[in-house]
């Protein structure tokens, strides 16, 4: 059974009475792999229509945003950035973007691209969409938004978070009220359910599916209020409550790369509804269907 819109919804602890309390709502919308192929443009077009009529206060994408830079020369991912910034300007609310694995340019050999490259790496994240990680607060709540992929050399990505990002989320932490409630968005999972589920229970996972640091990055955490943790990379939907965190893994907008519903998930996106410093989510299947093979085969 595919998971669909409201079938997966979780209320955490309890929302808080009082009228005075803020509320407001975002989207979290990972692994769109946007591409002009495979009628992707139509669907995520759909997924846009579908958050507006959500109106939620703003949206915050969970990296994947493009299929893909890792291993294509710079025309066909200068393309690509250019057919996400202008598709992505239909959102009618903010848009905080994340980095993920197929938005680090020319990694792989196979592209071509010369590491000296002045947009190699990260470089091409940064200059057309922004920095690949910083925080923002919005209504009584921090939001940080992790780079949570690391080039190992040139032909592998790990998930880990750099000692220089270390530094920053201490810093910012010292500048966040111990009592803030704190919403980390990551493309790489902190942790993860997937591999014992589909694997074994003894099955372990490899440091491109999880960031391998992660023990030591929640730790920063001890003495703040973590609430969740949103996490995409994996196209499967998880919740996982531990330590007073909720860990989400939030399905993907692509599905299994716009062929499909993956791990039995449907293509879809969160919605999360905030009052006072409680929150409550929801998966949203925004009706994607794959289109007829007559209509895709030549794609």
């Amino acid at each position: 059974m595919f998971f669909s819109l409201a079938i997966i919804s979780f209320l955490i602890v309890g929302v808080s009475c009082g009228s005075s309390e803020p509320e407001f709502s975002f989207v979290f919308m990972c692994d769109i792999h946007l591409q002009p192929e495979k009628l992707a443009v139509e669907g995520f077009k759909k997924a846009i229509e579908k958050v507006n009529g959500l109106k939620p206060d703003f949206v915050i994408t969970g990296g994947d945003l493009v299929m893909d830079t890792l291993e294509t020369e710079f025309d066909r991912a200068d393309m690509l950035y250019d057919l996400y910034l202008e598709n992505s300007k239909q959102f009618k609310m903010p848009v905080h973007n994340a980095l993920g694995n197929h938005e680090i340019f020319g990694l792989y050999e196979k592209s071509g691209v010369d590491s000296a490259h002045p947009e190699y790496g990260k470089k091409m994240f940064e200059k057309r969409i922004g920095k690949t990680y910083y925080s923002f607060d919005f209504k009584g709540w921090h939001f940080m938004i992790l780079d949570s992929v690391v080039e190992v050399d040139r032909e592998r990505y790990m998930g880990k978070i750099k000692d220089e990002q270390l530094k920053w989320i201490k810093d910012d932490l010292e500048k966040t009220g111990k009592h803030t409630p704190i919403v980390l968005g990551t493309h790489i999972p902190f942790i993860t359910s997937m591999t014992q589920v589909y694997g074994g229970p003894l099955e372990a996972n490899n440091d491109y599916i999880v960031i391998v640091n992660s023990k030591e990055v929640l730790e920063l955490f001890h003495d703040h209020n973590l609430k969740l943790v949103l996490q995409g990379h994996l196209h499967f939907l998880e919740a996982i409550y531990v330590r007073g965190i909720q860990f989400i893994t939030a399905g993907a907008v692509s599905g299994k790369w716009w062929k499909g519903p993956n791990k039995e998930t449907e293509e879809g996106f969160l919605l999360v509804k905030v009052k006072g410093d409680e929150f409550g989510w929801e998966y949203i299947d925004y009706g994607w269907e794959v289109p007829p093979k007559s209509e895709t085969e030549k794609l």
